[in-house]
């Protein structure tokens, strides 16, 4: 029974290793995949260059904004490259191919995904080339590249919550006018996690590997890309810092393919949790915090 009940083929964002009876990949799968992807990567770049380009576009140009939104726009792009190289990582890995192969295309697609965006931006007269979210780009695909080749595993993980405040009234054309575009612009409203497990580094220990020990960051009063602009409004920005308890959701185990599916997917988020809150106000304990 124990050997029936396994721990997620999809889970904890861990690797097949190669055995010494390769298979032989599936090409025909692997096409349809890169077809796919083709096709997904070229309609999300020409709806953003329709609707998130407010103006005709112009000369290329660079734009240092890394003193922008307290560096949290910086920790979106991190989040969202590691994001996509682990889920193409582990769609390529049912094509059969080595894992040596898989992590490497995972990790690439984290930065070809966003590279042409960061392009686009440059050649925005609203936006500008920003070499801070290349590094940050970067970053992402780093962690989960890094993590397997040096611990053929992921064991830090970094995830993203949000909660609704009230300053996106105040600024809506920027910080959102619907809740959908809040959880997306409204930057106060925005967590980002890095989430392990200690049973992951020490494999000896009564900790439960599914329960995890997160760290997060988040700002607040930031109602301008700029802290002094924020400051004119009347708005004194500052960061915030979190320690939770979080669930690796892959790590629970189930024999329903659909179930450790739809662990994996949700796996990309913190769950709502008790947490400590750590600023230069001090230190406050949030009963449920999202």
């Amino acid at each position: 029974m124990a050997q029936e009940i396994t721990d997620f083929s999809m889970s904890q964002d861990s690797v097949h290793t190669d055995s010494a009876d390769k298979v032989a990949p599936n090409y025909k799968l692997l096409r349809g995949i890169f077809a796919a992807q083709s096709t997904l990567y070229l309609g999300t770049i020409y709806g953003l260059s329709k609707s998130w380009y407010k103006n005709p576009l112009t000369n290329f140009r660079v734009k240092d904004d890394t003193y922008e939104w307290l560096q949290m726009d910086k920790m979106g792009h991190l989040y969202t490259s590691y994001q996509i190289a682990r889920h193409t990582a582990e769609i390529y890995k049912k094509t059969g191919i080595s894992k040596k192969q898989m992590m490497i295309y995972g990790a690439i697609s984290g930065i070809i995904f966003q590279t042409p965006i960061e392009i686009l931006d440059g050649f925005s007269p609203d936006y500008g080339f920003s070499p801070g979210d290349m590094v940050a780009n970067l970053t992402g695909s780093a962690i989960y590249l890094g993590q397997i080749a040096l611990w053929d595993e992921v064991r830090i993980q970094p995830k993203f919550s949000f909660h609704f405040t009230g300053l996106a009234k105040e600024r809506p054309n920027l910080l959102g006018s619907k809740p959908t575009e809040r959880w997306l612009k409204d930057y106060n409203g925005q967590t980002y996690w890095f989430s392990g497990s200690p049973k992951s580094f020490f494999k000896g220990s009564s900790w439960p590997a599914w329960l995890c020990l997160s760290v997060g960051y988040g700002i607040h009063d930031m109602v301008s890309a700029e802290k002094s602009q924020s400051i004119e409004r009347g708005f004194h920005s500052y960061r915030q810092f979190y320690l939770s308890l979080d669930i690796d959701l892959t790590k629970i185990k189930s024999r329903s393919k659909f179930v450790r599916t739809i662990a994996f997917l949700a796996n990309s988020l913190k769950i709502p949790a008790p947490a400590l809150q750590i600023s230069k106000k001090g230190i406050d304990f949030k009963p449920l915090y999202f």
